[in-house]
């Protein structure tokens, strides 16, 4: 189970990954083509008008996509901001209940979140709803990147609620190379 559990989070990080690289290449091909038009209008005095219809919309969903399928991969690497100006002047055997606290908060919130962005994508599939692009995308291909992100971080975050319930450390709440509580090097 572990290994499926890491492979998922791998999954969304490489997936987001890919987002981003995709946004790279599609700036890059729009700039090119800009300067292809500034030559053309030095040379010849007329813009050939070239550009990739809608790139402001494919980037602004790659983003999004990029952003929401990275965000358990980012936990596990433990990679999120953590405020521990509170937490690292409890006494020690408070802070695994804090922790605790902290997990099962954010497992309800992010699984309320994903609850509601798995209605949006069903609420888009069902009505058909477009992008006001000059390509019309399907709503629901964006929406789903984000809801497929917010899954995976909600099966993180109870992965990890449960870690600390049963004694172990998990890698997102390991405090300046604090080793699991199990002994295990590389983490659970």
């Amino acid at each position: 189970m572990r290994r499926f559990l890491n492979g998922l989070y791998t999954l969304g990080g490489w997936l987001g990954a890919g987002c981003i690289a995709a946004i790279c290449l599609l700036v890059v091909s729009q700039v090119g083509l800009n300067l292809i038009d500034r030559i053309s209008i030095v040379t010849t005095g007329h813009a050939i008008g070239m550009t990739i219809p809608s790139y402001a919309d494919f980037t602004g969903f790659l983003l999004a996509g990029g952003a929401f399928l990275s965000l358990a991969w980012t936990l596990r690497q433990g990679g999120h901001i953590r405020v521990s100006l509170v937490t690292s002047h409890l006494p020690d055997r408070l802070q695994p209940w804090v922790d605790i606290w902290c997990f099962a908060v954010a497992s309800a919130v992010t699984a309320y979140f994903t609850w509601y962005a798995a209605m949006l994508v069903l609420e888009s599939w069902t009505y058909h709803d477009l992008s006001a692009g000059m390509i019309a995308v399907p709503l629901w291909i964006p929406q789903f990147f984000m809801f497929f992100g917010l899954l995976i971080l909600t099966v993180a975050l109870i992965d990890d609620f449960v870690l600390r319930i049963t004694g172990h450390l998990p890698v997102s709440s390991q405090r300046d190379g604090a080793e699991d509580v199990t002994g295990n090097e590389e983490g659970i």
